[in-house]
């Protein structure tokens, strides 16, 4: 029997740094719990009035966020505050897959579209790894706006 797994992430800025992947993955922020939203309607400002209302202190709200794939395959990505910072290479990294089937020129143009769309949401790009026939299809290596390492695959 397979599992059902949700990615965690560490951040500072939980709220800023599931707005980016949100943005990468194509992915939403579910709505409040018990909570009926208009589509089109800003979910993060829906979760805002919510934790006013039921009391949850305005230096306690950006504690803690998720996102999910609004098609329901893949995994939720929840973030979690921590205090301190970042200080290594993260052991576990996402490969965000944006060229499916293609190959050569044609695979790492659509990679460098992507690097550059990402650039712009808040982004670094670290280097880019040629392709290497038959063991890598090419692939760019870049790190979230807290500094976490992925690869655009």
């Amino acid at each position: 029997m397979s599992r059902h797994i949700q990615v965690t992430f560490d951040a500072h800025d939980p709220r800023a740094l599931s707005s980016f992947w949100r943005d990468v993955l194509g992915y939403v922020h579910p709505g409040p719990p018990g909570v009926d939203l208009p589509e089109g309607a800003d979910r993060l400002a829906a979760w805002d009035d919510f934790l006013a209302r039921v009391g949850v202190p305005e230096e306690q709200r950006n504690t803690r966020s998720a996102i999910e794939d609004p098609d329901g395959h893949g995994p939720r990505v929840f973030f979690q505050q921590v205090p301190e910072d970042k200080v290594a290479k993260n052991r576990v990294h996402l490969d965000v897959r944006a060229a499916p089937g293609l190959r050569g020129e044609e695979r790492m143009a659509a990679l460098e579209a992507e690097c550059g769309r990402l650039v712009a949401l808040g982004a670094t790009r670290v280097r880019r790894y040629e392709p290497d026939p038959p063991m890598s299809s090419g692939f760019i290596v870049m790190t979230d706006p807290e500094g976490n390492e992925f690869c655009l695959d």
